[in-house]
């Protein structure tokens, strides 16, 4: 927890920088580069396109995290990945079902603090039918039966009050992030129940399990991002912020 404080500490900092500004010339249009894979392409019921001015004070810095993030993804956490795919395909996704599943409280009390009853009813009977029918969450019957996951965070519900996303951040290893998300994961991280079920050492290694086996089921977006944008730096900024607008004002 102490690592947990001394990040928030960090972000807190960023708080304290000026207002943001015009985004830099050359910079792209957020709402004019999406990709096939959710993580980077904006909420497909959005109704109109959101034009966003990205906040990047410290981009050299993101910069310099960014490639240092490249470089452990295609030699270290991307050959695991693969590594994994010796596994059949139908075991990992059980093992992303049941940790999603354990993860219920954290969608669950976003949903609750947004005043969405009904999602907040959706991801409880979820919850039930998945961890009864869907034999403790292995599986997924939920969703086949039209009850699809409320991905809510608590970047989302800050958002949801009119909480601007401040700065642009490129996490360590975690990737791309802003001030108000980057927040949001530190205090998910409490509503998350395994937080008080296992220690920091095992909470740590169940999400780096689960961060590889979900690489591991990924058809390499990121290569191809790499592969064919110019500047993928950009194209991931501008699609992760447009990403996230559209799902705090969905």
């Amino acid at each position: 927890m102490k690592n947990l404080l001394l990040l928030f500490s960090v972000l807190l900092l960023f708080s304290l920088l000026p207002t943001p500004l015009p985004a830099a010339e050359g910079a792209t249009d957020s709402a004019a580069t999406t990709a096939d894979d959710d993580l980077f392409s904006a909420d497909p019921f959005a109704t109109e396109e959101v034009e966003l001015q990205i906040y990047d004070p410290i981009e050299p810095v993101n910069r310099g995290i960014f490639w240092v993030n490249d470089k452990l993804y295609f030699y270290l956490f991307k050959p695991v990945a693969r590594g994994l795919r010796i596994v059949p395909e139908p075991a990992r996704v059980s093992l992303r079902n049941f940790i999603s599943n354990l993860t219920t409280p954290i969608r669950l009390i976003n949903c609750l603090l947004q005043l969405k009853g009904r999602d907040a009813a959706t991801e409880i009977t979820r919850f039930v039918v998945n961890s009864t029918v869907g034999i403790a969450g292995l599986f997924d019957p939920a969703s086949s039966n039209g009850l699809a996951k409320k991905e809510e965070d608590l970047g989302q519900t800050f958002g949801h009050y009119g909480l601007g996303s401040g700065p642009y951040l490129v996490l360590p290893i975690l990737g791309p992030s802003n001030l108000r998300d980057g927040v949001g994961r530190i205090g998910d991280l409490f509503l998350d129940p395994l937080t008080y079920i296992l220690t920091d050492a095992e909470t740590l290694g169940l999400k780096v399990v689960d961060a590889e086996n979900e690489l591991s089921l990924d058809k390499d977006t990121y290569e191809g991002i790499v592969k064919h944008e110019i500047a993928p730096y950009l194209f991931i900024r501008d699609a992760y912020e447009q990403n996230r607008a559209a799902k705090v004002n969905k």
